[in-house]
């Protein structure tokens, strides 16, 4: 059975000449300063301003990726960058209420949804690596269908916004507002990390912003069908996602 690699994946290519630098792009340190500066401006700052702060700083090197659980960074970015690029990682493997969600973003937000799919079907997936292999090794699965479709999507990007908030799981507890992604090498933007799903909640009423209807029906988070379960009640969130793993992130914020 073949392993999971960036080489056989195609991320890399050896022989190739250099890429040669885009010249609009910040470099590394100059990207480095701006999260730093961020972080400590707007440590205390409302959502709204966040946002606004990322959209201006960033311009059109700027997008919002969404897992479509909720649609609510996305909206708040519609307002502070109408027109702003969406990310949504199309693993091939979602809850059709999870694509009914990314439609009505697409159909009535100013945003541009980018669905962004793996380099292999799950069908060819199941031929190069074995069938079910979200089964027998998720983390390889969610390189190949997530984490390698992020790296794509954000190459033209110089930062990035996310849903992560710090009540979510332990994990996340300390999620700051912006940081700088060492891996990835560019600014991180978290600007609902320290709401509560009370002021989730909130937002969601006022805006009437679409929500996943599988919350309604017990999960209390939505990832792909096969590694996502109805949560107990008095369970973690999260609790339902890779349930019979000592694994609890898919590896984009790690």
């Amino acid at each position: 059975m073949t392993v999971v690699t960036a080489a056989n994946l195609g991320l890399i290519n050896l022989g190739a000449p250099a890429t040669p630098a885009d010249p609009a792009r910040r470099s590394r340190a100059e990207l480095e300063a701006l999260a730093l500066e961020g972080a400590e401006l707007l440590k205390d700052a409302p959502a709204e301003e966040i946002a606004r702060w990322a959209a201006s700083t960033f311009g059109e090197r700027f997008c919002v990726t969404s897992s479509m659980a909720d649609a609510v960074v996305a909206h708040l970015f519609s307002r502070a960058a109408p027109g702003v690029d969406v990310v949504f990682l199309d693993t091939g493997l979602h809850f059709p209420e999870t694509l009914r969600v990314r439609d009505i973003v697409a159909r009535t937000m100013d945003v541009n949804v980018r669905s962004i799919r793996p380099r292999m079907t799950v069908g060819q997936q199941d031929g190069e690596f074995g069938p079910r292999l979200f089964a027998r090794s998720p983390d390889e699965c969610c390189f190949i269908r997530k984490v390698e479709p992020l790296e794509r999507a954000l190459s033209d990007y110089d930062s990035w916004a996310t849903g992560l908030r710090r009540d979510e799981s332990p994990t996340r507890a300390n999620t700051p507002v912006v940081a700088f992604d060492q891996k990835k090498g560019k600014v991180k933007v978290n600007p609902i990390a320290a709401w509560t799903q009370s002021d989730v909640d909130t937002y969601i009423a006022r805006w009437n912003v679409p929500v996943n209807e599988l919350f309604k029906k017990g999960y209390g988070s939505i990832g792909c069908w096969p590694c996502t379960r109805r949560t107990k009640a008095g369970e973690d969130p999260r609790a339902g996602r890779w349930a019979m793993f000592e694994k609890t992130e898919c590896g984009l914020h790690v």
